[in-house]
């Protein structure tokens, strides 16, 4: 894919103003956005994203547009699901609901610098190591399981600092209230730094381990530097609408674990199989290259993503809706089941007549009336 130089500056330059505009526009005045903002944005953001893969599709083929939608989708997947530890941060730091943006959009802006220097540094090493397919592969495969065995994010769940906050927390001063929107205040004569700034520092060093994921995750789709690139950013820009969009909902997604397992395992084969492809290692078929196994095709494995996230989505719903109806039966009164699993008074229940059965008045206790002084 011959991406000129012009084309990679004119990308960039987008980017960073709709960071700048999502800035000025909605977050430098600290506020708590409607449901009608984040969606509205949600939906431009998206828009943008399906716009940008048409141009890929017009000017470099269905081959490359198909690898970059397939790379978009899977890492708005993951984006998706980072927004849980999101929510674990803001309230853990109690972050106040106008702030919020502030801090999410400066996470975003971090994480996308950080995921072009490890876009790179995983382009060298992809270009000069062919055996480095194998450890993404291996890597994907072990997370892929990882997610499976954990279950995803519980609601109640809390949020553990991790080294670099205690450290944080150790070296600089911290206010313990908040001052606006600001990231540093004077007390006393000594600057120290806000919750707000530990917030910022909580989501930024998140970031860092969601890039792990993401990176391998996304190379497995795509060896094109910009495609691999632009899916990231266009991910990642409209995940601070999204955040908003989906509180409250992000608990109701409760298989999405299980599907983001489902892909991360699948590229991760991906990747093995690719490996073999471009086996150079001597002692795997002595250097040759192994093509026993047909390599998956980029349709395949949009179709395997788009899938798995529709069967998630809609079983994490009818669950929802069950156990919706569930509570509601509870709350009319419905009666409770026993350990057999039998509603107590169901035809066929020995007790049945008695548990049925009003209480007989003449077993009633008599209410004596109580002495009283004249």
């Amino acid at each position: 894919m011959d991406v000129p130089l012009w084309v990679w500056g004119i990308t960039v330059a987008a980017i960073v103003g709709m960071l700048v505009f999502d800035f000025f526009g909605h977050v430098r005045k600290p506020h708590a956005p409607t449901l009608k903002e984040s969606g509205t944005w949600s939906a431009i953001y998206v828009g943008i994203a399906i716009v940008f893969g048409l141009i890929v599709l017009v000017f470099w083929g269905g081959t490359y547009a198909g690898e970059y939608f397939a790379g978009w989708v899977t890492e708005k997947s993951l984006s998706v699901d980072n927004l849980f530890v999101f929510v674990l941060i803001m309230a853990s730091f109690a972050v106040p609901r106008e702030l919020q943006q502030k801090v999410l959009l400066f996470g975003i802006a971090f994480a996308l610098v950080l995921r072009t220097v490890f876009i790179f540094v995983g382009a060298a090493a992809i270009e000069n190591f062919s055996w480095i397919f194998y450890v993404f592969g291996g890597f994907l495969i072990y997370t892929a399981w990882a997610q499976a065995k954990s279950g995803g994010h519980d609601e109640n769940e809390e949020f553990k600092e991790n080294s670099v906050l205690r450290l944080t927390r150790k070296v600089v001063p911290t206010t313990e209230e908040y001052h606006s929107d600001r990231l540093t205040a004077k007390l006393d004569g000594k600057r120290h730094i806000t919750p707000l700034a530990i917030a910022l520092i909580a989501i930024g060093s998140a970031d860092i381990l969601f890039a792990v994921d993401s990176i391998p995750a996304i190379f497995g789709l795509t060896q094109e530097t910009y495609l691999v690139f632009t899916a990231n950013a266009f991910a990642l820009l409209g995940l601070r609408q999204l955040f908003f969009l989906l509180d409250g909902l992000l608990d109701k997604l409760v298989y999405l674990a299980y599907g983001l397992a489902v892909i991360l395992g699948f590229i991760g084969v991906k990747l093995v199989i690719h490996a073999l492809h471009e086996n150079e290692l001597p002692f795997i078929n002595g250097g040759e290259h192994v093509t026993l196994v047909p390599e998956i095709p980029t349709w395949l494995s949009l179709l395997v993503i788009l899938v798995t996230l529709l069967v998630t989505t809609w079983a994490s719903l009818r669950k929802n809706k069950k156990d919706a109806q569930r509570r509601l039966g509870r709350a009319a009164g419905e009666p409770a089941a026993d350990s057999a699993g039998r509603h107590i008074g169901a035809p066929g229940d020995p007790d049945a007549d008695t548990a049925a059965a009003p209480p007989d008045p003449r077993e009633a206790p008599v209410a004596r009336p109580e002495s009283r002084r004249d």
